[in-house]
C-alpha cells in the first residue's frame, strides 16, 4: 500500500441542524475505528488552535484512497482534502 498525508479542512453547511452534525460526528468516529484496524488510517493529528486534521493515510493508489477510504467518511461531503502522496526518505530515522 502507499502511503498519503492528507490535510482535511471541515466545514459544516450553514443551516445544518445540530442534530445531523452530532450523528455525523458519532458515525465518523466509527468509521475512523473501521479504517485504523483496515490499516488505512495510520496517524491523525490536529493543530493546535485549528480545526482541520492532519493525517498519515494508505491505500492502494490515490483513486483508491479517495473512492474507498475518504470518501467513506460520514462528514466526508463537507470535507476538503489535500492529499500528498510520500514515500520513506533514506534518512527516515524509523527506518534506522
Amino acid at each position: 500500500m502507499r502511503e498519503f498525508i492528507v490535510e482535511i479542512t471541515t466545514t459544516i453547511p450553514d443551516g445544518t441542524p445540530q442534530s445531523e452534525v452530532d450523528s455525523r460526528r458519532a458515525a465518523e468516529a466509527v468509521r475512523a475505528g473501521e479504517l485504523t484496524t483496515s490499516g488505512n488510517l495510520v496517524r491523525l493529528w490536529r493543530p493546535v488552535g485549528e480545526l482541520r486534521s492532519i493525517g498519515l493515510w494508505r491505500a492502494e493508489d490515490e483513486a483508491d484512497l479517495h473512492a474507498h477510504v475518504l470518501g467513506t467518511l460520514p462528514l466526508s461531503p463537507w470535507m476538503k482534502f489535500d492529499v500528498t502522496a510520500v514515500q520513506p526518505h533514506p534518512n527516515d530515522p524509523g527506518r534506522l
